[in-house]
């Protein structure tokens, strides 16, 4: 059995205005979880409690993903944004099966991009990446993309070669330790520098060798594409963080977003990763303008 906490103090760092959580699911009653993906979370953690987390940390804007648990069926997902209005978009899991209907339909009900996870789980690998990309492109959506970082040499040609905008899933998700000045560490530079892809702080303890408090190796990784690339990352919270099944390894996340955040070298960074760079990638207005 786990409980979670919704609530409780707020972070040090304060969110600017505008603040977009680019990576969270919810999970509404009346949607089990399908064949080919997890078990749905303990509890069904759903929008209630997704606010109450906004609230405490002072997130304006957010980006309901879809969850593993419904595979490509993205009912859950809509009835989400059905509830949220403007201040949310969506980002479903297509493949090629997936008809020209149903994806209109994502589009109206306000999803903006889909997902590949080729892990366990993973409703769309990477066995699909070029059918898939095919269908974003052509819809202008963009694609949030996981897998083990730590074989992204037998992806990186690959993925270069993406028409559509793409996002590496959470902090690279490198399941086994990699240097610094390291090849993988290279060939997520030169993904960067092809001007499609960018890089998302979310779900640090899902990688983390060496844990929590500091989670130190994510931290070298995701310090080094802050500086290199500031206006390449965005982040997210990873709500409900379906990892952690035992209360004892369910994050504060206060604690973590403090944690997270310090790893950005300037307020600067921080705040492209938080606001601009997150709209520009998921097609929020510009509270600029």
């Amino acid at each position: 059995m786990i409980e979670r906490s919704f609530s409780g103090r707020a972070p040090e760092i304060k969110l600017p205005a505008g603040a977009i959580d680019t990576h969270l699911h919810v999970y509404l009653s009346g949607f089990p979880a399908l064949p080919g993906g997890p078990a749905l979370p303990e509890g069904q953690p759903g929008l209630s409690e997704y606010r109450q987390v906004k609230s405490r940390l002072g997130i304006d804007r957010f980006v309901i993903t879809q969850g593993n648990a419904h595979q490509t069926n993205n009912a859950n997902l809509l009835a989400a944004l059905n509830e949220t209005g403007k201040v949310a978009r969506g980002v479903a899991a297509i493949d090629a099966e997936t008809s020209d209907a149903e994806l209109e339909m994502l589009k109206d009900g306000g999803a903006v991009g889909t997902r590949i996870v080729d892990l366990p789980g993973g409703a769309v690998g990477l066995n699909q990446l070029e059918e898939v990309d095919a269908r974003a492109s052509a819809a202008g959506w963009m694609i949030a993309i996981q897998f083990d970082g730590s074989n992204i040499s037998d992806h990186v040609e690959r993925l270069s070669k993406l028409r559509s905008r793409w996002v590496l899933d959470h902090h690279g998700k490198f399941l086994r330790s990699l240097a610094p000045d390291g090849d993988e560490i290279r060939m997520l530079k030169r993904l960067v520098d092809g001007g499609r892809c960018w890089f998302k702080f979310a779900g640090c303890y899902e990688s983390s060798i060496e844990g929590e408090p500091h989670y130190s190796d994510v931290a070298k990784v995701s310090r080094i594409m802050a500086a290199y690339a500031p206006e390449r990352i965005v982040w997210g919270t990873n709500f409900p963080h379906n990892s952690a099944t035992k209360t004892a390894d369910y994050p504060n996340d206060a604690a973590l977003l403090d944690t997270v955040l310090s790893w950005f070298p300037d307020d600067r960074a921080r705040h492209l990763a938080l606001v601009e760079n997150a709209e520009e990638l998921y097609g929020f207005q510009s509270v600029a303008t």
